[in-house]
């Protein structure tokens, strides 16, 4: 194999040129002109040996890669991201931690409570990356995640955090103008569907909640969500009825802001979890010592 140092200025030229179509755009990226970057490609191709773009000079493709450029494109793509991982693990510093988690539970639970943190650990900076992504921690920096399912993650250490309820809620308008008194109000009331995780099987929706109260409900037509957080700000905002999670709705509870119906809570087959590594660092040890602190304090 031939030695990489006098090819990758070249190569990276040629990736950005390859991924942009252009060379006027490669330049853009790699802060350089459009020149520098063609005499580049030109430089890599003499050096190979073989060229790498179709160089028309009309239509709206001006750069089309040869045959063999585009069989090992994604190999320097790929080498060129492992190291960007590799120049990130020696620049990333161990007062930074990286949290996975939902846009709901950082909105709703995490950050009304994450300056607790900060005051106990004040040499810990929290960067938070709020997706619901399959996990992987090395390849999206992550230190640990807190996830909603059943615990099944392989390769991690999974710590469950919540013994959740699902239970109705509304906004205490929305109770005065429609009055919901029992479970057969549902079906002439407005409803709000959350389908952030309708297609998991233990995920507790609507159906799944009259079916374990034996209760035969035509539901009406409704708002569809694909977000936790979300339902429950149109809860109370006044556009329906909700199933709220005890973990996200509490605090909205507590302030008045939502009202529990029915007075019927069934339990969560799915629960949130702390995951990480089987050896966690130690800013991950705080972090994890400090989140199950707050829960245990709170119930």
């Amino acid at each position: 194999m031939k030695p990489l140092s006098p090819y990758l200025k070249a190569l990276k030229a040629f990736e950005s040129a390859a991924r942009l179509g252009s060379f006027s755009e490669a330049g853009k990226e790699l802060f350089v002109t459009s020149a520098a970057v063609g005499q580049l490609v030109k430089q890599l191709e003499t050096q190979l040996g073989t060229p790498l773009f179709h160089r028309h000079q009309h239509g709206k493709t001006r750069l089309a890669l040869t045959e063999p450029a585009k069989q090992a494109l994604p190999d320097i793509q790929a080498g060129f991201a492992r190291l960007g991982k590799g120049l990130d693990k020696l620049i990333t510093t161990d007062d930074v931690l990286t949290v996975a988690t939902s846009p709901a539970f950082a909105s709703k639970w995490l950050l009304p409570r994450i300056h607790e943190f900060y005051q106990a650990h004040p040499n810990i900076d929290v960067r938070l990356d709020t997706n619901t992504k399959p996990l992987d921690f090395d390849r999206h920096g992550i230190d640990v995640a807190v996830r909603y399912g059943v615990g099944d993650w392989a390769d991690l250490t999974a710590t469950r955090l919540f013994d959740e309820t699902v239970f109705a809620v509304c906004s205490p308008a929305f109770l005065a103008k429609y009055e919901p008194k029992t479970l057969a109000d549902l079906a002439r009331v407005p409803m709000i569907y959350d389908t952030s995780l309708a297609l998991h099987p233990k995920f507790m929706t609507w159906e799944k909640w009259l079916a374990a109260l034996e209760a035969d409900v035509a539901l009406p037509m409704g708002l569809q969500i694909n977000n936790s957080a979300q339902v429950l700000q149109m809860a109370m905002d006044g556009h329906g009825v909700a199933l709220a999670r005890s973990a996200l709705a509490d605090d909205d509870i507590k302030s008045g802001r939502l009202v529990p119906l029915f007075d019927v809570r069934i339990p969560s087959l799915m629960s949130y979890y702390l995951l990480h590594r089987p050896t966690p660092a130690p800013k991950v040890e705080h972090f994890a010592n400090w989140l199950c602190q707050i829960i245990a304090q709170s119930h």
